[in-house]
């Protein structure tokens, strides 16, 4: 999705992702962040407000020391 909104073309992001066909790539386009966060905020628990995973600084200082 973001290549796509920063104006690289379909077809060139099925090549680079081995896709056969552009159908096979279309599919991945559709569900930008905004569309998944609608359907993720559909399922949240009543009473919870739904936010972004924020890893603590010990897991980011371990993937980093990685």
């Amino acid at each position: 999705m973001d290549l796509l909104q920063h104006g690289v073309d379909r077809s060139v992001i099925a090549l680079w992702l081995g896709h056969e066909s552009m159908e096979t790539t279309q599919m991945y386009l559709h569900a930008g962040m905004r569309l998944k966060e609608k359907a993720l905020s559909r399922t949240a628990p009543l009473g919870v407000k739904p936010a972004r995973y924020r890893p603590a600084d010990k897991l980011l200082a371990f993937l980093e020391s990685l």
